[in-house]
């Protein structure tokens, strides 16, 4: 039987190394083996989110930490603007119309980046906005805006404006630099470029957005991050933390320090160089222009029932999966991860497969089409 290949756009593959660190054994979360634990990951985890500053991890999903930012950052009452270029912006949205906030829209054609200057003149239309919201990495799109023109864009509006980031699906893809990209608070998940099952998210805080965290009056209890950052200081978790992934998260930090944080992030533009290139010799389009096109995952576009036959063949006769559309982009396009433990042989495993099941369906040859495509990216 053919090993399965897993290239979604998470949850992704796990090192093996990784793996067996997760199945040590358990130890007590209120132990000064814990504590241990957690001071060795702070200083590697900081420089892989880009900050000086504490990351906070809590036991629970990606969008955990997406609420999160949004309870501890925003006042009732307060004005904030989300940008909306995807799915996951549209959750940004839904989450926010929870609460009692006064909430603007900027919508951004699915698949397009964010135009700074047109964002510019929108914000500059609105008064006294306290924060803005966006994605780094559209994961339903495969689109990476621009942020440290967003930042800029921010900030000139008023220094005191928070910029709120999500950078799920592409933190450990890509390098981050917080104060660069005026960046007050970034959020990610364990079950994407880091390597890790779901179950585990992360918030890092400057000390701006930790000064407003600090000074709130919105209910909240276990979604308080004031009480994550002053477990910290005592290196623990306010509540019982899932250790495992705790301790699989220090053999992933370890990965990126003997690999090479930036050869790590190399590794991640050759594969959507690679798949691009590919699928591009496979008459497919992107949706994505290249300016913006992700690290951590690719979407391209055909009609429906060729998508459904490439999506299913590649599951049932080559054990490869892949993601489809969502929303408005359901039917519309495929997605396929290159994202943490995945490698340029997995983006060639994937590309034959494809050659094979065009060839057969669109009755046309495209064997070694792909491959030289992506071959000749890989090494240019």
């Amino acid at each position: 039987m053919k090993q399965k290949l897993l290239l979604t756009p998470g949850p992704t593959p796990i090192p093996p190394q990784v793996t067996s660190r997760m199945s040590e054994g358990m130890i007590g979360h209120r132990s000064s083996d814990f504590n241990q634990l957690m001071e060795n990951i702070q200083p590697k985890l900081k420089t892989l989110l880009g900050t000086k500053d504490a990351v906070a991890i809590l036991s629970s999903s990606g969008t955990s930490a997406l609420e999160t930012a949004m309870v501890n950052l925003v006042r009732p009452g307060e004005s904030i603007v989300i940008i909306v270029s995807g799915a996951f912006g549209d959750r940004f949205r839904n989450i926010a119309s929870t609460y009692p906030f006064d909430v603007h829209v900027y919508d951004v054609e699915w698949g397009k980046a964010v135009d700074p200057e047109a964002f510019e003149n929108f914000l500059d239309s609105k008064e006294n906005i306290k924060a803005v919201f966006s994605q780094s990495c559209e994961t339903s799109t495969a689109v990476v805006h621009p942020l440290n023109a967003l930042g800029k864009v921010v900030k000139s509006y008023n220094d005191e404006t928070l910029f709120i980031v999500d950078g799920v699906s592409i933190v450990g893809g890509m390098k981050f630099d917080m104060e660069k990209d005026g960046i007050d608070c970034l959020v990610t998940g364990s079950q994407k470029a880091l390597m890790l099952p779901p179950g585990i998210a992360f918030v890092a805080m400057n000390n701006a957005a930790r000064q407003k965290a600090s000074n709130h009056d919105l209910p909240r209890f276990y979604l308080d991050i004031n009480r994550y950052f002053k477990a910290l200081d005592e290196n623990s978790t306010p509540f019982t933390p899932a250790v495992s992934l705790i301790q699989g998260l220090e053999k992933v930090l370890e990965i990126y320090e003997q690999d090479g944080a930036e050869s790590i992030f190399e590794r991640h533009a050759k594969m959507r160089d690679m798949l691009r290139a590919g699928l591009r010799a496979l008459d497919f389009e992107m949706l994505v222009d290249d300016e913006y096109a992700s690290p951590t995952v690719t979407a391209f576009k055909s009609d429906e029932e060729e998508l459904k036959v490439v999506k299913d063949k590649l599951q049932n006769e080559h054990q490869i999966t892949i993601a489809g559309g969502q929303k408005v982009l359901k039917g519309k396009i495929l997605r396929i991860g290159h994202m943490g433990y995945m490698f340029p042989h997995d983006m060639i495993r994937v590309l034959a497969a494809l050659e094979a099941i065009l060839s057969d369906y669109r009755n046309e040859k495209y064997y070694g089409k792909a491959l030289a495509a992506a071959q000749e990216a890989y090494y240019e």
